[in-house]
């Protein structure tokens, strides 16, 4: 049933049909849209569910690891500075190997403080075991949650997952949303059912203490689950391509790529507008492609190769900043290219939430042309 929805109401109208039984989360912007409408469909009667109000982002996903422990389908949302405010215990649930998935409406990290859209937060949660999936639109994000649920859940897998799109672009923006019914998301996504729980009838403990003989062997565990997550995403969105048409079954996305020159590589909803400059540049005779990524972790490094083979540059446009180095999504594309030869031209823009036009990506596209890049795009000298 295709509707005009908001982001953030397509995204709960979601959540209510994958059945969560306990959802706790803090009202943040831009996040708060997705949270209110869930609050009022648990007291509509609308879900079955515990919506349990807390007093901090902390405690939200601290709430949501006990429930999960406990054998729950849980789910909570956040941005920015509630994102690391629940640095710490992001970094127990994954090492506890639980399947939450949480909906991050990406925001840029303070100080100073700044509401608008970037991608640092969830960037900088990147080693801490978290899937990472970013939706270029509202209908991308909306799907990307059925999917997220049935690979974090996988026994191949068990780990917590970020479904990432850009605060206010998309959260706050009115777009046409073909919705799924309650009958269609139960055919594809079965209740939980975790293979071990808290049960005082069972006793067991989860986290133990972990000596230094014990505690590298649980890292590699939990590398190998992330590893693993990529052929488990893709036979879980092929699954939800032949049932419902949309296909999302590869972690990168190719637009007009197969005879360009030059790639340019981002993820998120800039990809909406470089692929419309990549059509004008297109017009002008200049063999520009795009490889949208859709899962920044795990990363796909063979599959990102495999589809650069022909280019002979590349630049890459992200919304953060390792600060002291360049862009986090640079180096990964640097370590898939490596011993290529082909060059990477980083470009680090639209942080805080500033505009990223077409006019923009042409003219990094002569930049890269020229071999010339400017890594903070766009600076404005003249505030230095």
């Amino acid at each position: 049933m295709n509707e005009i929805m908001e982001g953030s109401h397509a995204i709960a109208h979601a959540i209510k049909m994958i059945r969560p039984q306990v959802i706790a989360a803090y009202p943040i912007t831009p996040q708060t849209h997705i949270v209110e409408a869930l609050a009022d469909i648990v007291a509509d009667g609308l879900l079955d569910a515990d919506y349990v109000t807390v007093e901090s982002e902390f405690s939200a996903l601290s709430v949501c690891l006990g429930a999960c422990a406990a054998g729950s389908r849980v789910y909570s949302a956040t941005t920015s500075q509630g994102l690391a405010l629940m640095y710490e215990v992001c970094f127990n649930v994954a090492g506890l190997r639980l399947p939450i998935v949480m909906s991050i409406v990406n925001r840029a990290m303070g100080a100073p403080l700044n509401i608008w859209n970037d991608q640092q937060d969830s960037i900088s949660l990147r080693d801490s075991g978290w899937l990472q999936f970013y939706a270029e639109d509202n209908q991308e994000a909306t799907d990307l949650h059925y999917i997220a649920y049935k690979v974090a859940e996988d026994q191949r897998v068990l780990l917590p997952a970020f479904v990432c799109l850009d605060g206010f672009i998309l959260s706050h923006t009115y777009e046409p949303v073909d919705m799924l019914t309650q009958e269609q998301v139960d055919s594809y996504l079965q209740p939980y059912r975790p293979t071990q729980k808290l049960d005082a009838k069972n006793p067991a403990s989860f986290g133990m203490y972990a000596t230094p003989d014990y505690y590298t062997e649980f890292r590699y565990e939990t590398d190998m689950a992330v590893r693993r997550a990529g052929v488990v995403w893709q036979e879980a969105a092929t699954e939800f391509f032949n049932l419902f048409g949309r296909d999302y079954s590869e972690p990168l996305e190719k637009y007009r790529l197969d005879d360009a020159d030059i790639a340019l590589i981002s993820m998120g909803s800039l990809c909406g507008t470089i692929k419309d400059a990549v059509d004008e540049l297109r017009d002008n005779g200049k063999k520009v492609g795009l490889l949208k990524i859709r899962s920044f972790r795990p990363f796909p490094t063979e599959e990102m190769r495999k589809a650069l083979t022909s280019v002979s540059k590349i630049a890459v446009l992200e919304k953060n900043i390792s600060l002291g180095t360049k862009g986090a999504v640079y180096f990964e594309v640097l370590d898939s290219m490596y011993n290529t030869q082909v060059p990477v031209m980083d470009y680090v823009l639209g942080l805080g939430g500033r505009d990223v036009r077409k006019r923009d990506i042409h003219a990094i596209v002569d930049m890269t042309e020229k071999g010339k890049p400017e890594l903070f795009y766009g600076l404005k000298k003249e505030l230095l």
